[in-house]
């Protein structure tokens, strides 16, 4: 059990039997009597995102993840499969749970998840991806009144902003935490 107060972001809490991830955290000092602390959590089986208050002094269950490293495989209408480097045991994560993290999902990615008891709960997204580019609008270097750069798909179904020169069947490196081009990969 930890203090409200200790739960920052991405801290893990069970609350009411289920597992959240603390996405914001505010403390708000009121002029007679305890602080108030607001915490905006994501379930991590439903992926529903509320807001709780709780007040200063209360304590919250905190939740121990393990680590192992994945690799990505496919995905159908519902789920994406994964695969167990070390036991090659198979297991679906769907939308929901993934939430963005479903953009730079190439097959082979090999990355890290989270498990609660044995069970999946997050992914842990490398800082950059390379992904290929199916779909890149023309550029005309005359064309720009400002920064010379154009909108490109990639395979993921992610749209880009890229630089001129990228075209349909490059490969491209994009940052996982912002969804910017960092560079083209030869």
């Amino acid at each position: 059990m930890i203090d409200v107060q200790d739960a920052r972001k991405g801290t893990i809490i069970e609350l009411d039997g289920n597992l959240y991830e603390v996405l914001d955290y505010s403390h708000h000092k009121m002029a007679r009597g305890n602080a108030i602390i607001r915490l905006k959590i994501r379930n991590l089986d439903t992926g529903a995102t509320i807001e709780r208050t709780f007040t200063s002094g209360q304590r919250v269950q905190d939740v121990r993840l393990e680590p192992a490293q994945v690799q990505y495989l496919y995905h159908d209408d519902q789920f994406y499969y994964f695969m167990d480097t070390e036991t090659y045991e198979q297991f679906p994560l769907s939308k929901e749970v993934l939430g963005d993290a479903t953009n730079y999902l190439a097959d082979g990615l090999v990355l890290k998840i989270e498990t609660y008891k044995g069970k999946p709960v997050r992914i842990i997204l490398p800082t950059t991806v390379d992904l290929k580019v199916i779909d890149a609008e023309p550029g005309f270097a005359g064309d720009t009144a400002g920064s010379a750069s154009k909108y490109c798909t990639v395979e993921t179904g992610l749209k880009v902003r890229v630089p001129l020169f990228v075209e349909e069947g490059d490969v491209i490196r994009v940052d996982t935490r912002t969804g910017e081009y960092v560079t083209r990969v030869e």
